[in-house]
């Protein structure tokens, strides 16, 4: 706090009252009305306004010394201030080289990371290659020790071991795509690849032969595991679909007249029931099916049976295609819509039954 001049014991007023936080000149002058006339209270107050001006003269030529040398003493500082503005620039370029370090290092470990993942996942690869082929090997041997395939039914449970691991082998090998060590072992990969499609092949049109449910089941399950649900409907198609197709539809038929064309249709729609039962109680399309053993993602009969009933029509019987007489197109038209119905009704009540 300030401390002001000391005043003449005669004033009339305290000097400490204008160093008051709620001094008022109202309230100071009303109060020293009650003591003095207003005349006295401008005498006081101008003796008082001498003084204090006196007082700020001697400051100010008390610290004028002070004040001048001021400019002074700030060029003095200019060198040391210098100095550490160029302390703090070093400084800082330090820094900046550290954390560029830093990140230098962090980059090269990142690229070591993902350079040690490909390692890791070509590691997989060829392991995985070498376990299937292994495995192979195994079954091929003729040594006694060795694993020898005692039923279809133990090779399509291998075979489906085998599938899972060609899975993983396929998976690390997208992910390891471009790696010149992937590019030698492709050779290996692509003929894994033939003899699991080979024997999934022959051992699903060994098991349709035999109406061996487990054979066919573990070898549906194998190829929805590799992702060839569509090769398997496709083999289906050409091994059990158009042998049969071929045998009934034929132009004979035509020529007989409506009741020849009954005869073949009704034949057509007795492939469904007698000959893909086993397909349909596989992949759920009958009562009798166990969920639990249902393989789901298959449609035999719109991507097996209807093509090669299709096919079959449009090669073998290109008349009945032909709207020329509209009285003989609708009686072999007819025919035709009926059997494109029981097929799709086939097909929601298989979608309905693996639901």
């Amino acid at each position: 706090m300030m401390n002001l001049p000391k005043a003449p014991e005669s004033l009339c007023f305290d000097k400490d009252e204008f160093m008051k936080d709620d001094f008022d000149v109202d309230h100071f002058v009303s109060e020293c009305r009650k003591q003095v006339q207003l005349e006295e209270l401008r005498e006081d107050l101008e003796r008082y306004y001498k003084l204090l001006k006196t007082a700020m003269v001697e400051l100010i030529n008390k610290d004028y010394a002070d004040f001048v040398g001021m400019d002074k003493a700030l060029n003095q500082l200019t060198v040391p201030l210098g100095q550490l503005r160029e302390e703090v620039l070093s400084l800082r370029s330090a820094v900046n080289e550290v954390i560029e370090a830093i990140d230098n290092r962090l980059s090269k470990q990142d690229d070591i990371q993902k350079k040690k993942m490909c390692v890791l996942r070509l590691i997989q690869v060829v392991r995985s290659v070498e376990k299937i082929e292994k495995i192979l090997h195994s079954q091929n041997s003729k040594d006694e020790t060795s694993l020898e395939l005692s039923s279809p039914l133990l090779a399509g449970q291998i075979l489906e071991r085998i599938a899972t691991e060609f899975n993983q082998l396929q998976f690390h090998a997208v992910q390891s795509k471009g790696m010149p060590l992937l590019d030698k072992v492709r050779p290996r990969i692509a003929g894994i690849t033939a003899m699991l499609q080979q024997s999934l092949e022959g051992l699903l049109i060994e098991g349709l032969q035999t109406s061996n449910v487990d054979i066919v089941r573990h070898c549906l399950r194998t190829y929805a595991t590799i992702d060839k649900t569509r090769d398997a409907e496709a083999l289906v198609g050409q091994v059990l679909v158009k042998p049969y197709m071929d045998e009934v539809i034929a132009e004979e038929c035509a020529k007989s007249g409506s009741s020849g064309l009954q005869v073949m249709y009704g034949k057509v729609l007795e492939f469904v029931p007698h000959h893909c039962r086993l397909l349909r109680e596989v992949t759920g399309g009958t009562i009798s099916s166990d969920k639990a053993d249902i393989v789901p993602g298959y449609d035999f009969m719109v991507n097996s049976v209807w093509p090669e009933i299709v096919k079959g029509l449009e090669e073998r019987i290109p008349t009945l295609f032909n709207p020329g007489n509209p009285d003989a197109f609708y009686e072999v038209m007819f025919p035709i819509a009926l059997c494109v119905s029981l097929v799709c009704i086939w097909s929601l009540h298989i979608s309905y039954r693996v639901m």
